[in-house]
């Protein structure tokens, strides 16, 4: 994951979707449905570290996204 612009991808992507299934109970809804209920009390064992790791990623690829930018762009010289 050299590139900035996948890793912002995978970062915003991944904070969404876990932040998605912290935040409401679809995970729970599935795990029922599915016949996993016992395992929602692990959910925040699981979710809130992966919430984390995600944001990290997204600010370091925001970060990385921005010193690329700035390396690469022509200064202009005034006259």
């Amino acid at each position: 994951m050299a590139n900035p612009k996948t890793m912002l991808r995978a970062g915003l992507i991944g904070t969404v979707l876990v932040a998605l299934c912290c935040f409401t109970p679809i995970l729970v809804v599935l795990l029922g449905v599915v016949g996993l209920a016992g395992l929602t009390g692990y959910l925040d064992y699981v979710l809130l570290p992966a919430l984390l790791v995600f944001i990290g990623l997204t600010i370091y690829a925001i970060q990385r996204k921005q010193k690329a930018d700035a390396c690469c762009q022509p200064t202009r010289t005034e006259k």
